[in-house]
């Protein structure tokens, strides 16, 4: 029989089903939070930090947007509104436009490297939001902490 022909009558092997392990795919359900990725996990981890905040301050930060990104951009020296650790931001505060609202942006990767665990990233992502808001609203971060 030539190379790459089949017989008719044997059935055809899928190619990712290589000697005989079964085939791949999600080594979790979806529905599993070990299936989220580290993104996704850092995402719910701003979200339950802020609730807090925004709880006692819903109407004081009505024209703010939080924002995630994985690295901050080229900065250029001298900004304000930008908690930074060595040379490396770990946050920003942009003030509003004309047309766009103000924005905390926090970078999930230069705090991820700055935690040494799951509860020292979520203790250092609120104490960085807890400084921005205080931040953007022009209090000291013990007013918004307490309470």
């Amino acid at each position: 029989m030539a190379r790459g022909s089949r017989r008719q009558d044997s059935p055809r092997r899928r190619n990712r089903d290589r000697h005989g392990r079964g085939l791949r795919g999600p080594l979790y359900p979806a529905t599993l939070p070990a299936a989220r990725s580290r993104a996704e996990r850092f995402d719910a981890l701003v979200i339950e930090a802020l609730e807090p905040i925004e709880a006692r301050w819903r109407t004081e930060l009505t024209q703010l947007d939080v924002a995630v990104d994985d690295v901050p951009d080229v900065q250029v020296e001298g900004e304000d509104g930008v908690v930074e650790d060595g040379n490396v931001p770990l946050a920003r505060l942009l003030p509003a436009g004309t047309d766009n609202r103000a924005r905390i942006v926090l970078y999930r990767r230069p705090l991820e490297a700055r935690a040494k665990d799951g509860a020292d990233l979520a203790d250092l992502v609120h104490d960085v939001l807890v400084e921005q808001v205080a931040n953007y609203l022009g209090l000291d971060p013990d007013v918004i902490d307490e309470g």
